[in-house]
């Protein structure tokens, strides 16, 4: 996974300590209802398209960055779904993170979905009830949370309790 710039920077300072750090992930379905996934070239493991923030770039477009960098698909954002912090995360070379995730639904409105760049081995649509395997442990829930958002607008996004 390529690393963002500042992330090397602080890095530079704070070697492998935990760093705090802000991240979206984008549910995004086409017009036949399928989510898109792709197959993460680090783990193996399907997931929703995510990435981390900019300094100073607005969570719903790097959200759709996220998309078209890593897919070739466009997407516009329906809207928030989810604010989840998830586990520390230790990486093979000792980098530790924790990630504050903003989950976004987004629809699919232009593009063939194709491996982008080489965060990706592949990426495809699959139905939800027909996820690939082996799935990512927070794809699930960020699914679950934002069918559950378009079944209840009104109850609002999903905050861990």
């Amino acid at each position: 996974m390529p690393i963002p710039e500042f992330v090397t920077d602080l890095r530079r300072h704070v070697g492998t300590e935990l760093l705090w750090l802000s991240g979206v992930s984008a549910v995004v379905f086409d017009a036949a209802d399928r989510v898109l996934l792709g197959r993460r070239s680090d783990t193996g493991a399907w997931a929703v398209i995510s990435g981390i923030l900019d300094p100073g770039e607005q969570p719903a477009r790097a959200a759709l960055r996220e998309v078209a960098e890593e897919t070739g698909v466009s997407a516009r954002v329906e809207a928030l779904t989810a604010v989840r912090t998830g586990d520390v995360i230790t990486y093979p070379n000792g980098d530790r993170a924790q990630y504050l995730d903003l989950t976004f639904w987004c629809r699919h409105t232009g593009g063939e979905a194709r491996v982008g760049d080489d965060e990706s081995l592949e990426v495809g649509w699959f139905a939800t009830d027909a996820l690939p395997a082996p799935l990512a442990d927070t794809t699930a829930q960020r699914i679950a949370d934002t069918l559950a958002f378009r079944s209840d607008p009104s109850a609002g996004p999903a905050f861990e309790r």
